[in-house]
């Protein structure tokens, strides 16, 4: 392996989701923009969100109604003014997405909007039931078309470079190292303004909705970096992942539900009403634990989800991919149930930042599932996370372009010279499987203590495993992905450890009552009874 010279820009970019591809596009006009992304620029996660983006553009809606829509949702977690930021700046985002032609869902010419759990209104904007795949398009689109973003897929980020750890000063982020796995080599990327967009962490769990790209990346280098992170116990769990042996990763959208969808137990009874006055449009968290409750209860594998007492028409004009992927695994939805499971789907805490998508550490922004704005609290609202996206993006640019940053020093190349290549990369692959069976089993939609200490123990021994083959041998994608993603369990691990209570996605058998004051989890390097970075 090889280190080449380092490659200057005003800002880089990590991931090529909405958030990441919405900043580039924001900051294109006046700057050279990288964009890095570990895979190709669609394989993030947002192409995989179905059900749509909560704006406020209906009649009789009001931005009141959609904030104590995500405050009771969050349930007591979220902060007010991170959640009023991102509802009054929602319609805008909308407004910039059509202007760059995302061809939204229209009824009589006007956009048609759709109810999720949670929601007191029909507030979602939507493409069918594609929307994040349709955006995503969209933007990829206009960036590729655009000369000041140059594009570095398969590159995957390996840590950023802080200038107190190379013996600099004043302390901030100079730039990244990055993988380059075409030429298998490592990449200094030099910049004065950094923005994480690397999405969430559901990899660290063994059933998840998310894309194999989702290995916590963001999350990790700025824990490493000396960031603050919040609420990393909150993991949204979403209630309706397809159960099928041939298939992973696919949801079943909440619009499903918000549409009539019903959830019944094999024998066709429905049980959501005798969990929540709410049935079927409770929050997801709600809804995740009733399913979960039900499969132990009965010793079931999965449970049901039936949308067919709506007409084939409307089940194909609202649910085409839905219906298109069941059929092609021998499910009428038209005519049976889908058979469903929870799966962990959204990783609500993240890096700390604040509303211009500032992190801690000068010339680190943070945009996306990466990071803990504030908004989501304990549970994130159905389709309130593309919007956070586009709104956190449009901020963190604007900060970039009102602070002209000072001269960057030079940083030094990636050093290698002393690493081999490894001889056994089965134990990646036996870790890999080890972390997220255990955290599935231990950390996952019901908690007890004695199953997070376990957890703890066994994340030390793969944490000192994991550190010794990074320090021995040459960097994979493969390695880093697994030194990422045990940072994250153990980040996880250590705030639902903290959590003395249950509180929205947290459920706690040890301590079931909520406590009378919300306060967030916050752990910060160097905190009594938190381990340092690896």
């Amino acid at each position: 392996m090889n280190a080449c010279a380092t490659l200057d820009f005003d800002v880089v970019i990590v991931g090529s989701g909405l958030a990441g591809l919405s900043a580039a596009l924001h900051l294109a006009p006046t700057q050279r923009v990288a964009v890095i992304t570990k895979r190709a620029l669609s394989d993030g996660s947002s192409g995989w969100a179905q059900g749509g983006i909560a704006a406020v553009v209906g009649q009789g809606d009001t931005f009141d109604s959609h904030v104590d829509d995500t405050l009771v949702a969050g349930a007591g977690l979220s902060d007010p003014a991170a959640t009023r930021f991102v509802v009054e700046h929602a319609p805008e985002s909308i407004e910039w997405l059509r202007s760059l032609g995302v061809p939204f869902s229209l009824e009589n010419g006007q956009l048609h909007l759709t109810r999720e759990g949670g929601h007191s209104a029909r507030r979602i904007v939507h493409v069918t039931d594609a929307t994040g795949a349709s955006v995503q398009q969209t933007l990829i689109e206009h960036v590729r078309r655009t000369p000041s973003i140059t594009l570095f897929e398969h590159h995957m980020l390996v840590d950023l470079i802080v200038a107190g750890k190379i013996g600099l000063s004043p302390q901030r982020c100079l730039g990244l190292y990055a993988l380059d796995e075409t030429r298998d080599e490592v990449v200094a990327f030099r910049a004065p303004h950094t923005i994480l967009a690397t999405g969430g962490a559901g990899k660290v769990y063994l059933y998840t909705t998310n894309p194999d790209t989702a290995t916590g990346d963001g999350i990790a280098a700025a824990w490493r970096a000396g960031c603050s992170v919040v609420n990393m116990e909150v993991i949204q769990f979403h209630p309706t992942c397809l159960y099928h042996p041939h298939v992973k990763n696919f949801l079943i959208t909440e619009a499903v539900r918000g549409e009539g969808g019903r959830l019944l137990l094999p024998d066709g009874t429905r049980f959501m009403p005798s969990h929540d006055p709410r049935a079927e449009l409770a929050p997801r968290d709600v809804v995740a634990r009733a399913i979960d409750f039900e499969m132990k209860k009965h010793g079931l594998d999965c449970v049901h989800l039936d949308i067919s007492h709506q007409s084939p028409e409307f089940i194909r004009e609202h649910f085409p991919n839905v219906q298109a992927r069941c059929l092609e695994l021998g499910i009428d939805i038209t005519r049976e149930p889908i058979p469903v499971v929870p799966a962990a789907h959204y990783t609500c805490g993240g890096v700390q930042t604040d509303l211009a998508g500032r992190t801690e550490l000068d010339g680190l922004h943070a945009i996306g599932e990466t990071t803990y704005t504030g908004l989501h609290g304990a549970n994130r609202l159905a389709s309130n996370s593309l919007v956070e996206c586009m709104v956190f993006a449009r901020s963190a640019t604007q900060d970039i372009l009102n602070h002209p940053p000072p001269p960057a020093p030079p940083v030094p190349a990636w050093d290698d010279s002393r690493v081999t290549d490894a001889d056994e990369a089965v134990v990646i692959a036996h870790n890999w499987d080890e972390l997220r069976r255990f955290m599935w089993d231990y950390v996952g939609i019901v908690r007890t203590n004695k199953r997070l200490e376990r957890a703890a123990r066994r994340i030390a021994l793969l944490q000192h495993e994991i550190q010794e083959f990074y320090s021995a041998f040459h960097v994979t994608r493969d390695l880093l992905e697994l030194r990422n993603l045990v940072q994250v369990a153990d980040l996880i691990v250590m705030s639902a450890m903290m959590r003395h209570e249950s509180r929205g996605l947290h459920y706690s058998r040890d301590y079931p009552k909520m406590l009378d004051k919300a306060v967030p989890t916050i752990l910060r390097t160097g905190q009594a009874g938190v381990r340092a970075a690896a």
